[in-house]
């Protein structure tokens, strides 16, 4: 227990306190975000964007400049989804709970590789010395990116995407040292799961 507390603490000892404290309004208001997004909660975007707002400064203080594109888009998604999520037919949404059908996955997949190629002339463009978990937040960011159009859309497959991405998004955190962002990621995972269970119960209910 006191090896995980030092691993999430640790890397804050030298911070100034307005990183520790955005870092954690983001980390906060995070959870909120995944947590409302498993209940089909408009409220899912408003906490979702001053979480990735927030992170947007974080990421770009610390030169992670693929993940901070990510969040930038994240912050112009969630007023997209936000938007979409508001839409009735009626007394009727807009959007109810589905799944993808084949030409939407051909959409993500679309998403995904052009999220990829976007991400890395980002990097190129802030001349960013390429290592090799540049090229994990080129993979992550297309999971996220495509996730996160799913979610606008209300597409079930998107649960299945975010869980890839944390799963893959925890120990990459854990390496760099940003501990907090790490055990986000891990909670993320968590939700992410029984959000997916609660989203396949609503559909099947429908």
């Amino acid at each position: 227990m006191e090896t995980l507390i030092e691993f999430v603490i640790g890397p804050y000892r030298s911070a100034g306190a307005t990183q520790i404290v955005i870092e954690a309004i983001a980390f906060i208001c995070g959870i909120l975000s995944v947590w409302y997004a498993k209940r089909a909660h408009i409220l899912v975007y408003p906490t979702g964007l001053i979480g990735t707002a927030l992170t947007v400064y974080l990421l770009y203080q610390a030169q992670y400049y693929g993940d901070m594109m990510m969040n930038v888009y994240y912050s112009l998604m969630s007023l997209y989804g936000w938007y979409q999520w508001t839409r009735f037919n009626g007394e009727q949404p807009v959007y109810e709970i589905s799944a993808t059908n084949f030409k939407e996955r051909w959409v993500g997949l679309i998403f995904f590789l052009i999220t990829v190629g976007v991400t890395y002339a980002v990097y190129q463009g802030f001349d960013y010395d390429m290592q090799w978990f540049s090229y994990v937040d080129m993979v992550t960011s297309g999971i996220f990116f495509t996730a996160m159009w799913y979610m606008a859309n209300k597409k079930i497959e998107n649960w299945t995407l975010w869980i890839i991405g944390d799963v893959i998004t925890v120990p990459l955190y854990a390496y760099r040292g940003m501990g907090m962002l790490s055990l986000q990621y891990l909670i993320f995972t968590v939700l992410a799961v029984q959000g997916l269970r609660a989203w396949r119960r609503s559909l099947k209910v429908q």
